[in-house]
């Protein structure tokens, strides 16, 4: 075991900088839009001419020029540079001209499929179902392994135990996690109360509930108005994405939500959440690509507090977690933040894409010590066999998972539940 051990934990490879986080895939809404009825006879010309004239709808239009109004000067003890230009959009029942930031207010797009209390006991039925097919890969990989190894055996002895050390590791369990698990098993079979090789599986998904479950405060957005939460991570992991579904998770809560730009570095950032913010439709603050995120940030929070917002998700820009400047960017951003309120902002969510593996965990590891991250999401679930790779977080940083992605629909982001998981992964 030992020397199987030394021959497979390697560091994890950092990966390489990426400048441009990859476009997210927004819903469709295009089944939304009704179908022309099938089988109709053609009508006659006078009759078309009337049908047209009856059925034909003009176009609502759209007033996108914003007014503009001078910027007031900010505080001295703010030390934020002003934006150059802020244009002003109305909220919906505000009138315009009330804050010196530009709130992109949306006006289509709107998803109200869903309400407050609208989730019935059907819908997790179905989540549950979908979340275990979504995992299949991760489930081959690991538990049918698991599964076909202790199959026909009639004792547990070290052979098994080596074998099975092989399908934890190269489940992306890591090496630390893995000998905490055989470790466990080990301490059952001394004092003879695990025997039967087709248990192991019952203690696995026991001991491994346990590690997810890990302790942390209650994650309550309603206990601060506005809650400010802070959405980091590196490029690629679908940072902006989840921000948008987390945007019509809140917003069909009841709770009024607020997108913040701070990503001015990723060309076609603040384009990105702009169009989120139409999709699910709430406001959007932000400046010109190129901005002081500080600036965005300062901006952000007097209009949040202004507009009366519960919500208020901060987007800020990924680059490589191993660079210095982004560190240091991200900490003038808390600082501001905090400097508005000073219990804010009051979650840091790392966005983390589960198909990285190892490298995922050394991207945690570097974030929780130069930002203090309070909390995880692991994105793209559905289509990587490594999912071990959330148990291997868990247990060495000791940090909550609060949501998962398993999918690319608004729904398929959900939040986290250890047993749940573990339900649908054994």
């Amino acid at each position: 075991m030992i020397r199987w051990f030394r021959r497979k934990s390697k560091t994890a490879e950092v990966p390489r900088e990426e400048h441009r986080e990859p476009e997210a895939e927004l819903p469709s809404t295009a089944e939304e839009e009704p179908e022309a009825a099938e089988g109709e006879s053609a009508p006659t010309a006078a009759l078309e001419m009337e049908a047209a004239g009856v059925q034909a709808e003009p176009e609502a239009a759209l007033d996108t020029a914003p007014a503009q109004e001078a910027v007031p000067d900010r505080k001295a003890e703010a030390q934020v540079e002003p934006a150059e230009v802020l244009d002003i959009a109305p909220v919906a029942g505000e009138e315009p001209g009330e804050s010196p930031v530009e709130v992109e207010e949306a006006v289509f797009g709107v998803d109200d499929e869903t309400g407050p209390g609208a989730e019935a006991a059907s819908g997790e039925r179905r989540f549950f179902s979908r979340l275990r097919d979504r995992l299949h890969k991760t489930r081959e990989q690991f538990i049918n392994r698991m599964d076909r190894l202790v199959l026909g055996r009639k004792k547990i002895d070290m052979d098994l135990l080596d074998e099975l050390e092989e399908v934890l590791i190269t489940s992306d369990l890591g090496v630390r996690t893995t000998q905490l698990l055989l470790e466990k098993v080990a301490e059952k079979i001394k004092r003879q109360e695990l025997k039967d090789p087709e248990k192991l599986r019952d203690q696995l998904r026991e001991e491994i509930t346990r590690i997810l479950s890990v302790e942390s405060s209650a994650w309550d957005p309603r206990s601060a108005r506005p809650f400010v939460i802070m959405i980091i991570g590196v490029n690629g992991v679908g940072k902006t994405t989840t921000i948008g579904k987390l945007a019509h998770q809140f917003k069909s809560e009841g709770l009024k939500v607020m997108l913040v730009a701070a990503d001015t570095f990723r060309a076609a950032a603040v384009e990105q959440l702009s169009l989120w913010g139409e999709r699910v439709n709430v406001p959007v603050v932000k400046q010109k690509s190129g901005s002081d995120p500080s600036a965005v940030a300062f901006d952000a929070m007097d209009a949040a507090v202004s507009r009366g917002m519960d919500i208020v998700l901060l987007d800020t820009a990924g680059r490589m977690h191993t660079k210095v400047n982004l560190m240091e960017e991200l900490k003038k951003v808390q600082r501001v933040v905090n400097r508005k309120d000073l219990s804010a902002p009051h979650e840091v969510l790392l966005v983390l894409d589960a198909s990285t593996g190892q490298n995922a965990l050394s991207q945690a590891r570097l974030f929780k010590e130069e930002i203090g991250v309070t909390g995880l999401i692991l994105t793209k679930l559905d289509g990587t066999a490594k999912g071990g790779i959330i148990v291997a977080i868990s247990d060495e940083l000791q940090l909550p998972v609060r949501y998962i992605g398993i999918g690319e629909s608004l729904d398929d982001l959900r939040p986290f539940d250890p047993e749940e998981f573990t339900k649908a992964l054994f």
